[in-house]
C-alpha cells in the first residue's frame, strides 16, 4: 500500500494484540522506582544525571537530531531499530547511530512476527483507520516499541510530533508493559519544540552537527515504511492540490505502465488466515507467513495495486484509544478469532492494472448450496413457503401506513 497523505500526521487507532504485549511482559527489565509520567516539560536536574533513554530509533531526520539532543542534554542514549520490512542499510544505520554518539544500538528483525501478530489478525476484522485510510502505520508502531523495552533504561523517547496520534499509540504500548516507564517526547518539551519550529529547523541543526540525513530542499519527504506499506507526507503534498510527483512511488508500478497480462494467483486459507499462494500460470508457490506476504506485495506492485491519495481526519487533545492496550482487547480477539475457524478455502483471483478481480472460490466449509440456489432445481424447498415469510414483513409496513392513516 502506498499513499500521498496531507495531513502532518496519520489518524489511525492503535492495533497492539493484547495476547502479544503479554508475552513480551516477560522480556521487560526497565527499572524505575517512580510511577509513570509523562516528561512533556523540560527537567530541571534530572538531564544532568546521566539517565538512560532508549530511543524509538529509525535513522531518519528526526530521530537522528533527536539522538544528538538527547545526548546535549546528559542522556546515555540506547538506539533500537526494528526490522519490519522497510528497505534500509541496517548496517549502515548502526554505525550512523553510533557515530552520532549512541551508547548501544539494538536492531533486531521482527518481519515474521510483524506479519503474524499484526497483520493477519487485523486482516481478519478488515480493520483500516477510516473508510480509506490503510492502518499500516498503527499495526507497525508497536511492533517498533514494544522490543524497545527489553534493555534497561530509565526513560523511553521517539520522534513523534506532538499534533498527532502516533505519540498515543507508542506510550500506550509502552505503558501497557511497563507501567512504571518514564516517557521523553522531545516533541512535546517546551525546549525542544521552540527551538525547533519544523522540518527546516532540524535540517540546519543536521548540518551543524553534521548528521547525515535523507532529506533535501528537492526530497523532503517525511516517509513511514513497513512490509504494508509506505506512506509520503510534508512538502507540496501538504496542499491538498497537489500532485504527488510520478518519481515518488517506490512499491507500486504505475498502473498505465504496467503489464497488459494478469497474474492468476490462487490463495488458501485455513482460519482465516492465508497459508498458500500459487501463481497459477508460471507455478510459483509459498507457504510461509512473510514469503507468502512479500509475493503478494511483489506482484501487486507490478500490477499497480494499493496507490491511494488521501486527505485524513485527525484529533488533538484526549484520545479513547486505551482499548487495544485493555484487557477488554483480549476478549474481542478471541471473539474474531473464533469468528475465523471456519474460513477455510481457496480463492482465485487476477492481479491487472492496479485492480484485483475475484474469479472465483471454494471451500470445503462453505454454506453455499448450489443445487437449493439453482434456477433449474428446486432443490429442498417450497416456493410457498415464501408466502407467509413476505405477510410477516410486510406486517410493519401495513401498520405504519395505518398509523399515517390516523394522523392525517
Amino acid at each position: 500500500m502506498e499513499n500521498k497523505r496531507v495531513n502532518k500526521e496519520k489518524q489511525r487507532p492503535a492495533l497492539s494484540p493484547a495476547t502479544a504485549a503479554r508475552a513480551r511482559m516477560v522480556h521487560c527489565t526497565v527499572k524505575t522506582d517512580s510511577t509513570h509520567r509523562e516528561l512533556s516539560t523540560p527537567i530541571p536536574d534530572a538531564m544532568s544525571s546521566k539517565g538512560s533513554v532508549v530511543l524509538a530509533y529509525s535513522g531518519g531526520l528526526d530521530t537522528s537530531c533527536i539522538l544528538v539532543w538527547l545526548k546535549e542534554q546528559g542522556y546515555d542514549v540506547i538506539a533500537y531499530l526494528a526490522n519490519i520490512g522497510q528497505k534500509e542499510d541496517f548496517e549502515e544505520a548502526r554505525k550512523k547511530a553510533l557515530k552520532l554518539g549512541a551508547k548501544k544500538v539494538f536492531i533486531e528483525d521482527v518481519s515474521r512476527e510483524f506479519v503474524e501478530e499484526f497483520i493477519w489478525p487485523a486482516m481478519h476484522c478488515k480493520r483500516t483507520a477510516t473508510s480509506w485510510a490503510p492502518l499500516s502505520p498503527g499495526l507497525a508502531s508497536p511492533a517498533n516499541k514494544w522490543k524497545s523495552l527489553s534493555e534497561r533504561g530509565q526513560y523511553v523517547s521517539h520522534g513523534a510530533t506532538g499534533k498527532g496520534n502516533d505519540q498515543v499509540r507508542f506510550e500506550l504500548t509502552c505503558y501497557s508493559l511497563a507501567p512504571q516507564i518514564k516517557v521523553t517526547a522531545p516533541w512535546r518539551m517546551p525546549g525542544f519544540y521552540n527551538r525547533f519550529k519544523g522540518r527546516h529547523d532540524l535540517t540546519e541543526y543536521a548540518k551543524q552537527h553534521r548528521i547525515p540525513i535523507p532529506v533535501t530542499p528537492k526530497n523532503p519527504w517525511s516517509m513511514d515504511e513497513s512490509l504494508t506499506h509506505i506512506s509520503y507526507e510534508a512538502g507540496i503534498l501538504e496542499n491538498p492540490k497537489s500532485q504527488a510527483p510520478p518519481g515518488l512511488y517506490t512499491k507500486t508500478q504505475d498502473p498505465a505502465k504496467a503489464p497488459n497480462i494478469a497474474d492468476i494467483l490462487e490463495i488458501e486459507f485455513r482460519k482465516g488466515v492465508p497459508v498458500k499462494v500459487t501463481n497459477v500460470k508460471d507455478g510459483t508457490t509459498h507457504q510461509t507467513s512473510l514469503e507468502l506476504f512479500m509475493y503478494l506485495n511483489e506482484v501487486a506492485g507490478k500490477h499497480g495495486v494499493g496507490r491511494i491519495n488521501i486527505v485524513e481526519d485527525r484529533f488533538i487533545g484526549m484520545k479513547s484509544r486505551g482499548f487495544w492496550h485493555s484487557p477488554e482487547c483480549e476478549f474481542v480477539r478471541h471473539c474474531i478469532a473464533k469468528s475465523q475457524e471456519r474460513v477455510e478455502g481457496k480463492v482465485q483471483v487476477s492481479v491487472l492494472k492496479g485492480q484485483v478481480y475475484i474469479l472465483g472460490r471454494e471451500s470445503p466449509l462453505s454454506l453455499y448450496n448450489e443445487e437449493l440456489m439453482s434456477m433449474n432445481v428446486q432443490g429442498d424447498y417450497e416456493p410457498i413457503d415464501a408466502t407467509g415469510f413476505i405477510n410477516i414483513n410486510s406486517l410493519r409496513l401495513k401498520e405504519y401506513h395505518r398509523l399515517q392513516s390516523k394522523v392525517k
